[in-house]
């Protein structure tokens, strides 16, 4: 052998080697910036979802405290109905003082009848806030369900570079021989051909 086939030999079997180890460096690096990215991911997803677990809390927060206030507003209105209910029905008895007993006992019957009503009605409407509160509580809670899901999508995990294998081993003697045949092509003499008159 000579020395320019030795020579192509070498060189294209560097060459095709050094291709071969910085393709790998390079699949190092995407699989590392890969992970990173996928650490930052995973961090955005916790913070994203706390904050949605913590959108869904005050909203249901908010709900409460609102079906709280109606209910006392209510019962604010009973415990009214109920003293002027009794105011009512003192002054009756005191006018009354001299008719019969009868006569009050039918006022009487008759404030209580309109205060039994009105209890009943009020009675009836917090009822009717309680199954709404229900509702619009579990609304909340599926919806907050539904932008958990969204926000909580897998990661892919990155595929971990593999080392120098047999294919880096055929391109690196497939590049040797390419070398070869330059560096054999180039050692062989050639001659000049000269044009003959004649």
């Amino acid at each position: 052998m000579c020395s320019i086939e030795l020579a192509g030999l070498a060189l294209g079997a560097a060459s095709s080697g050094a291709s071969a180890i910085g393709a790998r460096q390079q699949a190092k690096a995407q699989y590392q910036a890969q992970l990173q990215q996928n650490e930052m991911q995973r961090r955005y997803q916790a913070q994203a979802a706390a904050a949605e677990r913590q959108r869904a809390l005050r909203q249901m927060t908010g709900e409460r405290m609102q079906q709280a206030q109606q209910e006392e507003a209510i019962g604010r209105q009973t415990r009214e109905r109920e003293l002027a209910t009794q105011a009512a029905v003192g002054l009756e008895q005191a006018r009354d003082r001299g008719v019969a007993g009868q006569s009050v006992t039918a006022v009487m019957g008759e404030y209580l009848a309109n205060l039994g009503a009105a209890r009943e009605a009020l009675g009836r409407q917090q009822e009717l806030i309680g199954v709404g509160k229900g509702f619009a509580l579990e609304d909340i809670g599926l919806a907050s369900q539904q932008r958990l899901i969204s926000i909580d999508q897998p990661i892919s995990t990155p595929i971990r570079p593999r080392g120098l294998g047999i294919q880096d081993v055929l391109s690196v003697a497939t590049g040797g021989l390419q070398g070869y045949q330059l560096g054999s092509s180039l050692s062989k003499p050639t001659v000049p051909k000269t044009k003959t008159t004649g």
